[in-house]
């Protein structure tokens, strides 16, 4: 039942995947500790095609425990999850003031809010976040809301620019302070709800 809901993206996405699923357990983890030396030092978007086969590799061993299984060392520079204790590297997403920076290991939460270092820029996401809320909110309008605005193609349009221009500014305003914390940090560089596409964030 759960398949036949899959959209096109998500088989894709699995197809993809079967890739590292050939690789039995020591050569897997070795591709993601290794990948992880090319993503250190770097702010990455989420859409990159290199954060993308980690991620699919790194689901799978996260499914395997590899990193339980201490079958490599850990890369060097990196500090385990708590969550997951796979090697720690934080996604940025635009519920960051609700969900902290997520694993993408085990797709937890890997980093509360709360525990990001540095007060000021605690405060300076919040205010990102403030000004983002209402913005992403436009795509979930109810009928009232919509008729209240009298055009809501235009308020849509508009909001989807908007967001465009908040999600450029937290990559270069938020993300890049963060990196100073951890070795190496991804960013949401979309929003599927507006149809903000990576490729309309420019930087």
């Amino acid at each position: 039942m759960a398949e036949a809901a899959d959209s096109p993206i998500d088989r894709l996405w699995r197809e993809y995947g079967q890739s590292f699923r050939d690789f039995d357990d020591l050569t897997l983890a070795r591709w993601c500790s290794q990948t992880l030396g090319q993503l250190h030092g770097r702010s990455w978007r989420l859409s990159h095609p290199l954060v993308g086969a980690y991620r699919l590799a790194a689901q799978l061993a996260h499914d395997r425990q590899l990193w339980l299984k201490r079958l490599v060392n850990m890369p060097v520079g990196y500090l385990e999850a708590d969550c997951c204790r796979a090697p720690l590297l934080p996604l940025f997403t635009r519920d960051i003031a609700e969900s902290g920076l997520l694993c993408q290991h085990c797709g937890e939460s890997a980093v509360s809010f709360d525990d990001i270092p540095d007060e000021g820029l605690r405060k300076s996401i919040l205010e990102w976040t403030r000004l983002y809320e209402p913005v992403h909110q436009v795509a979930h309008w109810d009928d009232k809301q919509r008729k209240k605005s009298r055009d809501y193609d235009q308020a849509f349009e508009d909001a989807a620019q908007r967001a465009e221009e908040l999600i450029a500014e937290a990559a270069t305003t938020l993300v890049a302070p963060l990196l100073e914390h951890f070795p190496a940090l991804i960013w949401e560089d979309q929003d599927e709800c507006l149809e903000v596409r990576p490729e309309n964030v420019s930087l």
